[in-house]
């Protein structure tokens, strides 16, 4: 790693899943730099991928982020316009806005097309949540993950996993920095804050007495007829209620079956903080999303995933996590399991402490006074 000194760092969000892993870090970087300690300028960077209130605007007011100071406004687009409307605004941003080191986060399109520019532009590159993979190229994400880390300079690892996919791929050990999990530091932060959402009145929802369901990745819901059996197995195999926060991706191909089951819940997407009140007192949740089983392990839900790998697999060694894929059989199964309470009591992997942000933190502050 480049050993300049580093005082000028833009922090770069795109996505729901990196507003709640950059809201801790820039809370330590700069309640830090109000005390005047560590002398780093943070500027913080919206891309726009996720643009509009339930998916973007909801996620900043819930966590707290203040505003950026700049939004790129990329909007929506197919991956490769996503991606290179992102990479041309950047590039204007950083030519405007010199930073010494570019932080990203996760494993999204505005991870992958900053990591890019910033690196083209002579900018260091800190990656939170590197070394992840799920081995499945066919996962957008892991072609992101897989980019940006082949570009890093430093590498903030949430596990001992992690640490050892950057070995094993040749990276010095100098520049793996295991931190733990940030987005446990957002979920520990704002357990006190959860929000009752509508819903909870409006259906009559009580504790332990219903399922949460998200469905978001092109495998799982691009085909209508799979979400459609998808959903016939899970609201056959419960009387409980089943809440679902539809992601505007999956709306059209669910709103026209909706009807055949009763106890399916169609709501929208909620903010942080309603979305966590109901997780935390589910009986169990089903998803598609690798990080609602970080969120389910450390709450100690159950979680069924409906995908035939993953890239966080302490969640499963560990945690409360179970792999179905789109196997009805295996689905069939999990929710059997899950109706009748046979399932596996998790623990809390390492580092998963609410601490990682100030682990980040103190790191940078180590090579901005070094």
């Amino acid at each position: 790693m480049d050993e300049k000194m580093i005082s000028r760092i833009s922090i770069v969000a795109g996505a729901r899943p990196n507003f709640v892993k950059i809201a801790p870090i820039l809370r330590n970087l700069e309640r830090e730099r109000t005390v005047g300690s560590s002398g780093i300028r943070c500027r913080l960077i919206h891309t726009g991928q996720h643009y509009d209130h339930g998916m973007s605007q909801s996620f900043f007011d819930d966590l707290g982020i203040r505003a950026p100071d700049a939004n790129l406004n990329c909007g929506s687009g197919t991956q490769a316009e996503t991606t290179a409307a992102i990479m041309v605004a950047f590039e204007r941003e950083l030519t405007t806005h010199l930073a010494d080191l570019v932080l990203v986060v996760g494993d999204v399109n505005s991870t992958l097309a900053c990591s890019i520019v910033a690196k083209k532009m002579g900018c260091l590159l800190a990656h939170v949540e590197a070394g992840i993979r799920s081995g499945d190229m066919s996962m957008p994400e892991e072609i992101n993950r897989i980019v940006t880390d082949s570009l890093s300079d430093i590498f903030y690892t949430p596990s001992i996993r992690a640490n050892q996919n950057l070995q094993r791929a040749g990276v010095a050990e100098k520049s793996i920095v295991f931190v733990g999990n940030v987005m446990i530091d957002s979920l520990v932060g704002n357990l006190e804050r959860l929000q009752r959402p509508t819903i909870w009145e409006e259906a009559g929802l009580a504790s332990g007495q219903y399922i949460v369901l998200t469905m978001h990745r092109p495998a799982t819901v691009d085909n209508s007829n799979q979400v459609q059996g998808l959903l016939e197995v899970i609201c056959r195999h419960t009387d409980l209620p089943i809440v679902f926060p539809v992601h505007p991706r999956t709306r059209d191909k669910v709103e026209g079956v909706a009807h055949r089951y009763p106890n399916l819940l169609l709501v929208p997407p909620m903010g942080y903080l309603e979305f966590i009140y109901l997780v935390r007192r589910a009986k169990g949740v089903i998803s598609d999303s690798g990080g609602i089983s970080e969120e389910t392990t450390y709450l100690g839900v159950p979680c069924i995933t409906l995908r035939d790998n993953t890239e966080r697999p302490e969640t499963i060694t560990q945690g409360t996590n179970r792999l179905v894929g789109h196997d009805h059989g295996r689905l069939r199964k999990a929710m059997a399991d899950l109706m009748a309470g046979k399932w596996q009591h998790g623990q809390i992997p390492e580092k998963w402490d609410g601490r990682t942000a100030e682990r980040i933190a103190a790191h940078l502050e180590g090579l901005a006074s070094a």
